[in-house]
């Protein structure tokens, strides 16, 4: 049985990009799709940023959704850097989608290496036992035990680096296994004003006296 091309991309349509609730065919990351007579599939794709954190989960999770179209034999993913990835690489659906995910402008990106989340708003315990964090506009975010002792870390010391050490333990998962749920939930809880992420200042000043 062939495969299509169309069937590896609809498959990738679900594979989503961890720092964005776009796939990566939407972001335009996939630059190729390379079917071989044996059902061999090449996919050459790139990242939005060479430092990106998740790059091996990336590529572990579009092998993943490859392998779900009937028939397909071995998986390759070759990561290239040119041409380098920018936004005009992205469809017109999903820039519409991102505009109207930001409507207050865009969230800047947060830079993995900078970063030093800090938990904001207040948890609320309700009469059933269940926890709640809510936000300055008391908004009430449903949360277990494991996202509270997040946001409890994120004290505006640790980097995200760091932040995946400590949710790693406290799961008692392996880092690699929690670094995409960390980014997952540092986007959503600063989407839902639980944490801020203070951009860095301008160059210290100090240097200037």
């Amino acid at each position: 049985m062939a495969i299509t091309v169309d069937q590896i991309k609809t498959s990738l349509n679900q594979c989503m990009d961890p720092e964005v609730p776009l796939s990566i065919v939407e972001m335009g990351l996939v630059y190729g799709i390379d079917i071989s007579e044996s059902n061999d599939v090449n996919i050459k794709m790139t990242m939005t940023t060479q430092g990106c954190p998740l790059h091996q989960t990336i590529v572990q999770d579009v092998a993943r959704y490859v392998k779900k179209v009937p028939g397909v034999n071995n998986v390759k993913v070759d990561i290239v850097w040119d041409p380098p990835w920018t936004m005009d690489k992205m469809s017109e659906a999903a820039k519409a989608k991102l505009k109207s995910f930001s409507k207050s402008g865009a969230p800047a990106p947060i830079d993995y290496e900078t970063a030093l989340p800090q938990g904001i708003g207040s948890l609320v315990q309700q009469e059933d036992g269940s926890m709640v964090l809510a936000n300055e506009h008391n908004q009430g975010f449903m949360v277990n035990q494991a996202i509270v002792d997040f946001w409890k870390s994120c004290n505006g010391k640790r980097k995200i680096t760091e932040l995946v050490d400590v949710f790693a333990q406290t799961t008692g998962l392996q880092r690699s296994q929690v670094e995409k749920e960390v980014i997952q939930l540092i986007g959503q809880l600063r989407d839902g004003g639980l944490i801020t992420i203070p951009t860095p200042d301008s160059p210290n000043v100090e240097f200037r006296k």
